[in-house]
């Protein structure tokens, strides 16, 4: 396909690289000339000149961009795909956006005769370079499988959420969910060692049951354990703004999010100490000045074991078996 990509940041740049191995034909833009010109080195990847240039002919265009107001911009602003891409062609927002901009987007486009899919992605900037992103995406699901050969190039795990919008709802509710685990295991961590028990026990064990949870068993013991925050996958920065979104959502919809206000104020602690270009693991940072502990393993001790854990179904009595 001939495929248009807008925004090529740490995410973007390694997709529009993974759509041109695949065979496809693409068209580059960002509003750094040196970000085009980087991904114009690749085989198959054309500099394109402005959001326009990239998608003018295209069958598909993607964007991946910081904000929602930058992609509506792109979308519907002046110069933008509205103008650009001709009927029959599809959006496909890879951005982590608010819902209501996309609901917004959408049936303008449609106007046009211009489909959309809000399909933003989760794996950081390894899963992206790997093509190994889990993509959550919203909108016609007969678009959704046309899609599935484009998608497909960009990550290895494909969530059909719903109707459009639903992919952007998914991936708040997912990265919210990430930043109140800091939080928790924040302060589970901190308890337990100050209690008396060695860091690396209580982590091993904890990853070993029923307390388990991704953060812990992989990020913790290449970041926060080794007190390696820099370079970051995905930085405070960054979750400052999903965390924000996903507050505008819950506020929408009538949900309390007391621990999604918890996140929110640790992470503005640490954007005013001018922080915020850490990895969230750095998020920890305020638990441990509260507690007066830090959460250090001795790089000896590193990486962790973590037995695989499997919930095992409560024994039936035999009485029960026969329905006594």
């Amino acid at each position: 396909m001939k495929i248009g990509f807008v925004g090529l940041g740490r995410m973007g740049s390694h997709m529009a690289r993974n759509l041109a191995r695949a065979g496809h034909e693409v068209a580059a833009f960002d509003v750094l000339p040196q970000a085009v010109s980087a991904v114009a080195m690749a085989d198959g990847i054309r500099a394109a000149t402005s959001v326009g240039d990239a998608a003018r002919d295209a069958d598909v265009v993607c964007s991946s961009l910081p904000t929602p107001d930058s992609v509506e911009q792109i979308a519907t602003g002046e110069g933008g795909l509205i103008e650009a891409m001709r009927p029959g062609s599809i959006y496909i927002d890879l951005s982590t956006n608010a819902p209501s901009v996309v609901r917004r987007v959408s049936p303008l486009l449609a106007e046009k005769g211009i489909k959309m899919l809000d399909a933003p992605v989760a794996g950081g900037t390894g899963g992206a370079e790997k093509a190994t992103l889990s993509i959550m995406v919203g909108g016609d699901e007969a678009v959704f499988e046309q899609m599935r050969p484009v998608l497909s190039a960009l990550g290895n795990k494909l969530f059909y959420c719903g109707d459009i919008g639903a992919g952007s709802v998914v991936k708040l509710c997912n990265n919210i969910a990430a930043q109140g685990y800091n939080l928790v295991l924040g302060e589970v961590l901190t308890m337990g060692v100050k209690a008396g028990v060695d860091l690396k026990t209580l982590a091993t064990v904890i990853g070993s049951s029923t307390g388990t949870v991704q953060r812990l068993v992989n990020a913790y013991p290449r970041g926060l354990f080794r007190r390696a925050f820099l370079p970051a996958p995905f930085s405070i920065s960054l979750s400052a703004k999903d965390t924000r979104l996903a507050l505008e959502l819950a506020h929408e919809v009538g949900v309390p999010m007391q621990t999604g206000e918890a996140v929110r104020r640790d992470q503005e602690v640490l954007l005013e100490r001018n922080l915020g270009e850490l990895s969230t693991d750095a998020l920890v940072q305020i638990q441990e000045e509260r507690a007066g502990v830090v959460l250090e393993i001795d790089e000896a001790d590193l990486p962790l074991q973590f037995m695989q854990f499997e919930a095992q179904a409560p024994a039936v009595a035999p009485e029960r078996q026969q329905g006594a």
